[in-house]
């Protein structure tokens, strides 16, 4: 495994220009030869997207594969992108949120889906005035890569924390404004968990909740991240506040509101999204469901 880290990282130091060309390789094998989950995906589009035609499916299908193939290269890119082609290549807007936060003494909660390239966001640590940052991660069965995407997600000062700790790390935490949470809020909940679903791009949809119980229960200020590609290897992310509609959040109202976000982005940009993933696979097992969504 060693060998295997040493040279992964000495890949990972080759120009981005250069990594490009081995995603240009892995999209053409896999768009042609391997077809890589293309009944989930297919399915997944169609779904999504009913009034859209064959050709409009295949064609969202076809920049899906090679945004996917720029994902792989860019998170291999993780292992040693520097704080400064970080910053060049995600553009953070909006960071006058951050500081309103901490003006108001309040932690803040991020709330980001399977846009491309979330991975990179992690150098935003450097730019906020939050002492803290902490991206959300679930833990994988492979040790090597657990422990690698842990070192990536701990760059630049960050502050990893696994699913399963950090709403009571939260919970514990001084509400002080000096406390980021990055969490990737459209994952899928484990069967055993699946107890809330709403209608989310024409489908109905298992939601993952742990975070609306800190919006009932404390005084947290939640930003939604909009992540878009402007170019290959250049993207933005635009920081929205959401506020609830009273004096503070009603049970699952921050979640309503951030699928509503994310759904409006995925309107806007269709290919750049993780749609190789599974995420209807439990929806017949919902307990409660919201048809309002």
């Amino acid at each position: 495994m060693n060998f295997l880290i040493k040279i992964l990282y000495l890949i990972s130091k080759l120009p981005l220009k250069i990594l490009y060309i081995f995603s240009d390789i892995i999209f053409f094998l896999n768009y042609y030869f391997i077809r890589y989950r293309k009944k989930v995906i297919t399915e997944n589009l169609k779904n999504s997207f009913p009034n859209k035609s064959n050709e409009e499916i295949a064609e969202i299908r076809k920049k899906f594969y090679r945004n996917f193939s720029d994902y792989l290269v860019e998170t291999v890119k993780s292992f040693s992108i520097s704080e400064i082609e970080s910053r060049v290549r995600m553009q953070h807007i909006n960071q006058h949120l951050f500081h309103e936060a901490k003006a108001e003494g309040k932690n803040i909660i991020l709330l980001a889906g399977h846009v491309f390239n979330w991975e990179w966001i992690n150098a935003l640590a450097k730019v906020i005035p939050q002492k803290h940052c902490h991206p959300v991660y679930r833990k994988v069965n492979n040790d090597f890569w657990e422990n690698q995407m842990k070192k990536v997600r701990n760059k630049f000062g960050n502050e990893a924390l696994e699913a399963n700790e950090v709403i009571l790390n939260i919970f514990r935490s001084k509400n002080n404004g000096d406390s980021a949470y990055m969490f990737v809020a459209d994952q899928t909940p484990h069967f055993s968990h699946v107890n809330y679903g709403l209608t989310f791009l024409n489908q109905k949809t298992p939601a993952f909740i742990g975070y609306d119980k800190l919006a009932t229960r404390m005084d947290l200020v939640f930003i939604y991240c909009e992540m878009k590609k402007v170019k290959r290897g250049y993207y933005q992310v635009n920081y929205h506040r959401i506020y609830p509609d009273g004096e503070k959040f009603t049970e699952h109202e921050v979640v309503i509101k951030f699928h509503s976000l994310l759904e409006n982005t995925l309107h806007k940009h269709p290919d750049n999204y993780l749609w190789s993933h599974r995420k209807w696979k439990y929806q017949n097992s919902i307990k409660t469901f919201d048809s309002e969504k």
